[in-house]
């Protein structure tokens, strides 16, 4: 078979192809196609010689890094599912994710593991531990058995377990922001199809070279990998300190496709780029929210010959719409429509289909469509539903389910099937008889120019059910004056929606592991500091 159904296939495939051509940078150091198509089997081959079973969870706890990449592959590639954990977890969270989905391999580097020695024996089904470096290993949980990675790629080769398109690949956990994170498991068929869709539409190519800065943890982090092995263009792994950072790598690996979230493009905004940035830079990319007009505005400033995708997603269904750069003009405030090989809906509640331009529920079905939260029933029911028989698409003599994602977020599509996000149903604010999405008031905020970053929350209210308050940091070397951003908010926005009260914090805000703006957590510590 010469087509690319599973997920370390997009690799294989592009080994096959361009053996010499570059797939990773990390740093000044560089991997063909051929060498890690090598490394990926050496790695499933050491996981077998460990006793891997088909199915058995991997999880992967390190910086971007070529075995962060290697692991993720390799895993799948044996017949594993890979578990990847964002760096910035604490010892606790990483702790309550390997004994969720039960890991029986752990990959992390030894100063990760030291700050693991109190947590990993409560993880009773932990057996290995695959350590990156030679350093000499302090202590180790008694029960484990432990191998370097060097060692493990030695291992002689072995046959991986039989695998299909439907069987899990990884299990990618969601921030949590309310409650413990939900594992949201996704298949083979998952993964590639998603890598097909973003790439037809990005126009990704060979020649491309996308830079992976979100973490790849994240869905949309991950995705850069996934797009850019599918077509056998290179990918440039980076952990930034600074947005700067961000900027200079770009220059200095003439990136020509960026993906980011609203909260970096924002800083990304107020910094110098280099003028050499907009010969290469072909495109730049958002997810993880709706992206404010002002800062679509600085960017196209900036980046004059760079193309806007402006995407809309979730983990449990990947990417749901784009909207096209040449419609940005004309409707910027739109998500757009569904990507390849996916359809949007939008329905009431009792899932019959919205009239045009009338608020419903954000549906995807299709290809994309994850298995559900692991090992949680309840969570799964709530948003992974059997699509309503009299729902478009679906046919009343289907006698089988078909299982579609309800998003939870309140959309509405016009005459001409363009998308355009309204707010999630457990963000949305009620004040004075009116339903308010903070990313509206947040929107309206960013337009002023007296803000560096902000996020609008609604606290409860005896008078107006909720009162809308916001926190924002000042712009970049100035000081945020709260009487003038009131009185703008006062011009642009209706009575109802202008803020009760605005709090000024030094920035940059705090950010949730996918890089978020953490509006669960500024809301609760703003209510536990102001509750008298």
């Amino acid at each position: 078979m010469t087509d690319t159904t599973l997920l370390h296939d997009l690799i294989a495939r592009s080994a096959e192809r361009t053996p010499e051509a570059t797939a990773l940078t990390y740093g000044k150091d560089s991997l063909s196609y051929r060498q890690l198509q090598s490394q990926v089997a050496g790695f499933a081959s050491g996981l077998l010689n460990l006793g891997l079973q088909r199915g058995e969870r991997v999880a992967i706890y390190l910086e971007k890094r070529f075995e962060t990449v290697i692991a993720s592959f390799g895993a799948p590639a044996a017949g594993g599912v890979f578990v990847p954990l964002n760096p910035l977890l604490k010892a606790e969270q990483v702790g309550y994710i390997l004994r969720d989905c039960n890991v029986r391999v752990l990959v992390t580097s030894p100063e990760r593991l030291a700050l693991l020695c109190d947590t990993l024996p409560a993880c009773h089904d932990l057996r290995h531990v695959i350590l990156l470096d030679t350093v000499e290993i302090q202590a180790v949980p008694s029960g484990l058995n432990v191998q370097r990675w060097r060692d493990l790629l030695a291992a002689p080769a072995a046959r991986s377990h039989r695998v299909i398109d439907t069987d899990v690949v990884g299990i990618l956990y969601t921030s949590g922001s309310t409650g413990k994170p939900k594992g949201v498991v996704l298949s083979h068929r998952n993964m590639v199809a998603g890598a097909k869709s973003v790439a037809s539409y990005l126009e990704n190519h060979a020649g491309d070279t996308l830079l992976a800065a979100l973490p790849l943890s994240f869905d949309a982090g991950f995705s850069q990998l996934t797009t850019a092995f599918h077509v056998g263009a290179r990918v440039v792994l980076l952990n930034y300190l600074l947005p700067n950072d961000v900027v200079k790598a770009i220059a200095r690996e003439n990136v020509t496709g960026l993906t980011a979230v609203p909260p970096l493009y924002i800083q990304l905004t107020q910094l110098n780029w280099p003028e050499g940035i907009s010969s290469h830079l072909r495109y730049f990319a958002n997810t993880g929210g709706r992206m404010p007009r002002e800062t679509l505005d600085a960017l196209r400033r900036h980046l004059p010959k760079a193309k806007p995708f402006l995407m809309y997603g979730l983990t449990e269904a990947f990417r749901s719409t784009y909207l096209p750069p040449e419609e940005v003009d004309r409707r910027p405030d739109s998500i757009g429509k569904a990507i390849p090989n996916a359809e949007i809906l939008v329905l009431h509640e009792d899932g019959s289909p919205c009239v045009p331009n009338e608020p419903g529920e954000l549906v995807h079905r299709g290809a994309l469509v994850g298995m559900g939260y692991w090992n949680d029933p309840e969570k799964t029911a709530e948003r992974f539903k059997p699509l309503p028989v009299h729902a478009p698409g679906r046919e009343a003599g289907l006698v089988l389910p078909e299982i579609a994602v309800f998003s939870g977020d309140t959309v509405r599509m016009d005459e001409e099937g363009f998308l355009y996000f309204i707010g999630r149903r457990d963000e949305m604010m009620k004040t004075s008889g009116y339903r308010v999405s903070p990313t509206e008031v947040e929107e309206i905020i960013y337009a002023t120019k007296l803000v560096g970053e902000c996020v609008a929350f609604g606290v409860d209210d005896d008078r107006l059910g909720q009162a809308i308050q916001v926190i924002a940091t000042a712009p970049a070397g100035k000081t945020l004056d709260v009487a003038a951003l009131i009185a703008e908010c006062r011009a642009r926005m209706p009575a109802y929606m202008v803020p009760a009260g605005i709090t000024v914090r030094e920035g940059p805000l705090p950010r949730n592991p996918n890089g978020k703006i953490d509006r669960k957590l500024l809301s609760t510590a703003w209510v536990e500091q102001n509750a008298q």
